[in-house]
């Protein structure tokens, strides 16, 4: 059987120390898959530049410049992780057998591409890369991980327990899932709706290889909060619910109310009532938000940006 074209996008955001030893490492990696006869000797590592501040594109031009198989795709302007994973499977699409994707820190262990490879050998459309544990992370970011992704299944999102955005696509899951037309993505809950028959590869997630850390706390946050409302409506059902039971309270409030009326002791209802309006207020807030976030989000929706704005491609 003819090895496949690989193609492995790697959004990049003020990589320029990580990514002299990224190249380094997937060099060594795609040289020994070709040699193994595993991927195509035209097989790709596409670079996409999300308008970073540092000497990112400088150092992916130097690569490409030197090895024909590093593409640079540098965007106008920074549009965000996912839209710059966007933009590398866009132009990979029609041009490769399957794609992987990757962060440019290599925390994720380039060698679980070989179990990749293997289950797309077996007819695996999409691969996820699983962590085998959460053992490096901190107490908190463990708890808070761990408590998303309970929170997304419970919400009804299709969820790859601690899986990222480290997985292989099929030529034709890739074209299925660029068909998706919102503009308020979150892929780690997109790529589950696709059907195909999908496969995990375990593996041992590590340090960043140089830098720092693009996701904050608030980032993390921001980006639960975009998981949590692209892939459900649940949470607009459950201020329904809440609505109703602080209605509910608010009957019983009424009665206590008018039977103090009743017996004098109108002054006593003071801090109950005050209690009440502060609840209602503050719950009535919280629903208006959360609504809000949904409507902003039909708002951009509505607008059809595009994705991302391509400066300039460097291919060979």
């Amino acid at each position: 059987m003819t090895p496949p074209i690989l193609f492995i996008v790697i959004p990049c955001y003020n990589e320029q120390e990580a990514l002299p030893i990224t190249a380094k490492r997937l060099t060594e990696l795609t040289d020994d898959m070709v040699a193994r006869g595993l991927i195509d000797p035209s097989s790709r590592v596409v670079l996409v530049d999300d308008g970073s501040r540092d000497a990112t594109w400088d150092v992916i031009s130097r690569l490409h410049a030197a090895d024909a198989r590093f593409e640079g795709v540098k965007l106008a302007h920074n549009v965000g992780h996912m839209n710059a994973l966007w933009a590398g499977m866009t132009l990979s699409s029609g041009r490769c057998d399957c794609v992987i994707s990757i962060d440019a820190d290599l925390q994720d262990d380039v060698n679980a591409m070989y179990g990749f490879l293997d289950e797309f050998g077996k007819g695996a459309d999409v691969v996820y890369g699983v962590r085998s544990s959460r053992r490096r992370d901190t107490w908190f970011k463990r708890t808070t991980a761990q408590g998303f992704y309970k929170i997304m299944r419970k919400l009804g999102a299709d969820l790859v327990y601690n899986h990222a955005d480290y997985r292989l696509l099929s030529a034709r899951a890739l074209e299925a899932l660029l068909s998706f037309g919102e503009v308020n993505m979150f892929l780690r809950g997109m790529v589950p709706l696709l059907g195909f028959k999908t496969a995990e590869v375990y593996y041992e997630r590590g340090e960043r290889v140089a830098g720092e850390s693009k996701y904050p706390l608030k980032k993390m946050i921001a980006f639960a909060m975009e998981g949590i409302t692209s892939l459900s409506n649940k949470p607009i059902r459950y201020v329904l619910l809440l609505g109703a039971l602080c209605a509910l309270l608010g009957v019983v409030m009424a009665i206590y109310v008018l039977v103090s009326l009743v017996r004098g002791h109108t002054v006593q209802g003071w801090a109950s009532l005050m209690m009440s309006i502060w609840l209602l207020g503050g719950l009535q807030l919280m629903a208006l938000g959360l609504i809000g976030e949904y409507v902003g989000k039909i708002y951009m929706e509505t607008k059809r940006r595009p994705k991302f704005i391509l400066e300039e491609h460097l291919k060979s």
